[in-house]
């Protein structure tokens, strides 16, 4: 199975990312890659989990963060109990720093070709929408049943 969704990409720059960490067979969300990526960095981090800003933020976004398990998984239920236990202590630790009365949390699980992710790496996505945006974005996650190709 490929690392990459490329079919899911949003942005060109993006597909070109993609593509390049896919050619040299790396996850970018696997730990070591993940602290050596030079566009991605850890803020938090906890015994099972890092938080880094998106690097594509979806649009409408004022805070996009992805909260990423250590271990390379496809589902959040391939993980054991410590580390889903720790997955609710990150999420506190991020409300905490950021200060958030109200957030969005989407996580697809699988077949990143039939879920709309980019990554076959599982990860949350904590959102919070920007009301300062005129007209509104509405800030849209993509879940899909089957490949867009």
């Amino acid at each position: 199975m490929s690392l990459y969704c490329t079919d899911n990409y949003r942005t060109e720059e993006q597909l070109a990312e993609m593509r390049r960490l896919e050619a040299a067979g790396t996850c970018l969300f696997c730990p070591r890659s993940l602290r050596e990526h030079a566009r991605q960095r850890v803020i938090i981090e906890t015994p099972h989990w890092a938080v880094t800003p998106n690097e594509f933020p979806y649009p409408g976004t004022r805070l996009h963060l992805l909260v990423v398990p250590q271990r390379h998984v496809n589902d959040m239920l391939e993980l054991d109990d410590a580390a889903l236990a720790d997955f609710w202590a990150a999420l506190r630790a991020i409300r905490s720093q950021f200060g958030l009365g109200h957030y969005g949390l989407g996580v697809r699980n699988g077949n990143c070709s039939f879920t709309g992710a980019t990554i076959a790496h599982v990860h949350a996505h904590v959102l919070v929408g920007d009301p300062a945006l005129e007209p509104e974005v509405p800030v849209r996650m993509r879940f899909s049943s089957r490949p867009r190709s």
